[in-house]
């Protein structure tokens, strides 16, 4: 199931100073957008949230999240502020909004629902200038240490579980499981690491040709994208990490520090149909399909909170769609007319 993203590029300029902006490319990497210029500094991750219709950025410079229009990329509101100074963002199997923190006294991971509203400090230590985050298939999560060197690992519950990297690493910055595999970027090494994710053993430095790399994505052919203060773009390499050469054309880019892919599907969810029902109950395992789907729409796509590909549900022949293989979670689906139309509903899948 092939995807086309558009990309999402975060550039914090000069650090202190702007000029600030969230660009957005075509698929390809052309027509650059200056997506959003309001109320950043220093900003570091872009979190969609496609059943808003709203969009999240980290700025590291005011300790602020805000919220935009994701359409238009409009400042709407502040949706939380973060005294360590927000890093990177990720939701979470249980929907919630993880939220790293580059200086405050404890550095510990923090949890907020998708409206903003404070949960809980989730982890019981923190991690200093913590830049990285993700999770295994057993639920542990990882956050890398760019002033420390490390990875540190903890469990489902957000307790220590010890260092799971301390070497082949002098400061890293984004970190991705995939297949296994951890990759690593390491900003002062100018290198993209991968390491075993059950074990935390070096496999190899996959790529050693970028300078400052921060900004990691992977299309949907395997193929790695990497924000390079080098050539102010980002760039792409094979899965044998090979350089294929700058993915973005234009965009006067300075210091790209974030690579988010959104799939084009949710550029055109009409927003007339932005929340019809596509299927019931909302929460389950078991959903039953709308028969006005079959009628109207040829297909239906589920993503997952990070808008990557799931599965395809063929209308012809599916009344009911069986969930139960998926992980816990929040999911899209997306169904399509013939004539292109587009309409959303998110769901739950959550066991009993």
């Amino acid at each position: 199931m092939a995807q086309d993203y558009y990309i999402y590029v975060s550039d914090a300029a000069n650090f202190s100073s702007g000029e600030f902006k969230i660009v957005q490319f075509d698929p390809d990497g052309e027509n650059p957008i200056d997506y959003i210029v309001d109320e950043l500094a220093w900003p570091q991750d872009i979190v969609f949230l496609e059943d808003e219709d709203r969009v999240l950025v980290s700025n590291l410079g005011s300790g602020r999240i805000t919220k935009h229009n994701s359409r238009t990329g409009a400042y709407i509101e502040d949706f939380a502020t973060v005294t360590g100074g927000p890093t990177r963002m990720k939701i979470g199997d249980d929907g919630l909004l993880y939220v790293l923190q580059w200086s405050n006294t404890n550095n510990k991971v923090l949890r907020y629902q998708l409206d903003g509203t404070f949960i809980d400090e989730y982890t019981d230590t923190g991690v200093a200038q913590s830049i990285g985050i993700d999770w295994d298939d057993a639920s542990n999560l990882y956050v890398s240490s760019f002033g420390g060197g490390f990875v540190q690992q903890y469990d489902g519950s957000g307790l220590d579980a010890g260092t799971f990297i301390d070497s082949n690493l002098s400061g890293p910055t984004n970190l991705e499981i995939k297949d296994g595999v951890m990759y690593v970027l390491d900003w002062n090494a100018g290198k993209c690491v991968r390491f075993d994710a059950s074990t935390g053993a070096f496999i190899d430095d996959l790529i050693t040709t970028l300078q400052n790399p921060e900004g990691l994505a992977f299309l949907s052919n395997g193929h790695i994208l990497i924000g390079d203060n080098g050539t102010n773009s980002v760039r792409e390499f094979d899965a044998s990490g090979n350089d294929l050469g700058e993915y973005t054309k234009g965009g006067n880019l300075v210091t790209p520090n974030a690579v988010v892919l959104r799939d084009s599907v949710f550029l055109s969810v009409s927003e007339e149909v932005l929340n019809t029902v596509i299927a019931t109950p909302s929460i389950g395992t078991q959903f039953s399909i709308n028969p006005k789907m079959a009628l109207n729409f040829r297909a239906i796509n589920v993503y997952d909170v990070n808008g990557a590909l799931v599965t395809a549900i063929e209308l012809s022949n599916t009344p009911i769609w069986n969930a139960q293989d998926l992980s816990e979670g929040i999911y899209f689906m997306v169904a399509t007319t013939p004539n292109g139309q587009k309409a959303s509903q998110k769901i739950v899948v959550k066991r009993k």
